[in-house]
């Protein structure tokens, strides 16, 4: 099978997986106990002003209706080309788009979670490499074991132990939000305020938005650190073990070279994998750090949209969350593909 054919089966099979996505998501929301009407109002409306809420909502309607609606809403192109975004519905306690909330907070969650990938694949690759140099030594135990205890933390109690040390303490990094309250954030261009800042030019700005992501995409990059530790250092054992190592190794090429321009290179495609999904989940994983660190960003607006029982929100976020996820990995296949041609066979 060409590269062609299979990026053409591939996106073929996405959209069904898409589809089974959409109608979970759509009828878990609707089998949950609770009336979201009666949750907006809390006891204190007329059956008449509640009846008026549900056909604004648009909850009057059979089910298959409502779920008809709902997968036209998401492909209408025309609404999509006036507003930037699917039609998600409107949010049930301030009625207003639900689409345009979820994509003003998704660039601070995109940008937490590039950063924080960053962090764990330095740290992650660089001592599953030397772990797999090391092998059965006890520098190689010592490795194994901070894979194993980063992986374990809880992300709030990370973030808290950072904020108290680096932010009470220290008072050297901020403890939470985007940017400094007594600075203005930069104009939006992308939505990322350390890019917005280089594009525009101030530095000022850039590492004022730098100090603040640190501590929160230092929690999240050193716990997703220990799996790459484990992947890194278990596919690098494999690789050191064949014999077109050996071989470069008996030419008397330098270890350096041997080790990061032959092991390194072929032991990387299954956690270049690996370093997709776990981008994907990042932005779901995200909601305990956002929290934690009052970021504001798709985890923390979920968790103010549950608080306040906002059903259509809820459920347009984990849409988007489950549509990049798909979308993430569906990029990671073709990849892979591209770069190792065995799978397409």
């Amino acid at each position: 099978m060409g590269l062609r054919s299979y990026i053409i089966t591939r996106i073929l099979l996405t959209i069904p997986t898409l589809l089974l996505l959409l109608s979970m998501v759509f009828l878990i929301m609707r089998v949950l106990p609770g009336d979201p009407v009666a949750l907006h109002f809390e006891k204190k409306a007329t059956p008449e002003q509640m009846e008026s809420m549900r056909r604004a909502l648009g909850l009057d309607t059979p089910l298959w209706t409502q779920y008809i609606e709902y997968l036209g809403g998401l492909v209408d192109i025309g609404y999509i080309l006036e507003h930037g975004y699917p039609n998600l519905g409107k949010s049930m306690q301030t009625f207003e788009e639900v689409g345009g909330q979820i994509f003003s907070a998704f660039p601070a969650t995109l940008e937490l979670a590039f950063y924080s990938m960053i962090i764990a694949s330095v740290i992650g690759i660089l001592l599953g490499v030397i772990s797999s140099k090391s092998y059965n030594s006890i520098l190689d135990h010592l490795i194994r074991g901070v894979g194993t205890v980063t992986y374990a933390v809880p992300i709030f109690f990370l973030g808290i132990v950072f904020q108290l040390i680096f932010g009470v303490y220290l008072r050297w990094l901020p403890t939470g939000l985007r940017i400094n309250p007594a600075v203005d954030p930069p104009a939006t261009i992308t939505g990322l305020y350390t890019i917005d800042s280089l594009l525009q030019g101030n530095l000022f700005k850039f590492f004022e938005s730098l100090k603040a992501l640190l501590l929160p995409s230092l929690t999240l990059g050193i716990i997703l650190s220990g799996i790459f530790i484990r992947m890194t250092r278990t596919n690098m054992l494999e690789t050191l073990r064949l014999d077109f190592v050996t071989a470069a190794k008996a030419r008397g090429l330098k270890e350096s070279t041997v080790t990061y321009g032959y092991a390194l290179r072929n032991a990387f495609l299954p956690i270049l994998t690996m370093m997709g999904l776990q981008f994907a989940i990042l932005l779901g994983g995200a909601i305990l750090t956002e929290t934690t660190f009052s970021w504001p960003g798709l985890g923390r607006y979920i968790v103010d949209r549950i608080n306040f029982r906002d059903y259509t929100a809820i459920q347009g976020a984990v849409v988007v969350f489950g549509l990049f996820v798909t979308l993430v990995s569906l990029v990671v296949d073709i990849l892979y593909a591209y770069l190792d041609p065995r799978i397409r066979l």
